[in-house]
C-alpha cells in the first residue's frame, strides 16, 4: 500500500488541528518531518506504540509519503498534548521488524486497556490485517521506526 484510505485522507487534515492544538487522541501523535524533495516540514498524524521504555511508529498504511521523509531525513519532531519533541529515527531491518511484529506489538496490545486494544484491532482490520495475524508479511509491508531522544 503506498496511501492511506480515502476515509484517512480526509479526516487528516482534522486530527492534524486536534493534535496541534494539543488535545489528545490516544496513541496519536502529530509527527512533522522535512519532505524528502521540497526539504519543508510536513506533518502527518501517527501512532506510536511504546512499551517497556522503548517507542516505535508502525507505518500502518506501508510505504506512504511520510515513511519515505522519514526514511531520508532520519529525524523529525512529534507533538502531543502541546509538547514537542525532536526525535532521531532508526528504521528497523527485516529481521528486527519482523521481531517486532511477532513479540512486541502483540505483548504491547495486550498491556492497553480494553477500549485501546480494541481501537488497535479495529485500526489494524481495516489498515492490514496481516499486522495482526502474519508478523512475515507485516514486516514487508509495513515499515517500523524506532524513535529516540534528539
Amino acid at each position: 500500500m503506498t496511501q492511506a484510505p480515502a476515509f484517512v485522507r480526509a479526516s487528516n487534515p482534522l486530527t492534524r488541528l486536534v493534535l496541534r492544538l494539543g488535545m489528545p487522541m490516544g496513541p496519536n501523535m502529530l509527527l512533522t518531518v522535512r519532505g524528502r524533495t521540497s526539504g519543508l516540514p510536513r506533518s502527518a498524524p501517527v501512532a506510536i506504540a511504546e512499551f517497556e521504555g522503548r517507542r516505535w511508529i508502525i507505518a500502518a498504511y506501508g510505504d506512504v509519503q511520510w515513511v519515505r521523509n522519514l526514511r531520508t531525513a532520519g529525524e523529525g519532531e512529534i507533538r502531543h498534548g502541546g509538547r514537542s519533541e525532536q526525535v532521531r529515527t532508526t528504521e528497523l531491518d527485516a529481521d528486527a521488524a519482523l521481531a517486532f511484529y511477532r513479540d512486541t506489538l502483540p505483548a504491547f496490545i495486550a498491556s492497553l486497556p480494553w477500549f485501546g486494544r480494541r481501537f488497535v484491532e479495529l485500526l489494524f482490520t481495516v489498515a492490514g490485517p496481516e499486522v495482526l495475524n502474519d508478523p512475515v508479511e507485516a514486516a514487508a509491508g509495513h515499515p517500523v521506526f524506532e524513535l529516540f531522544a534528539a
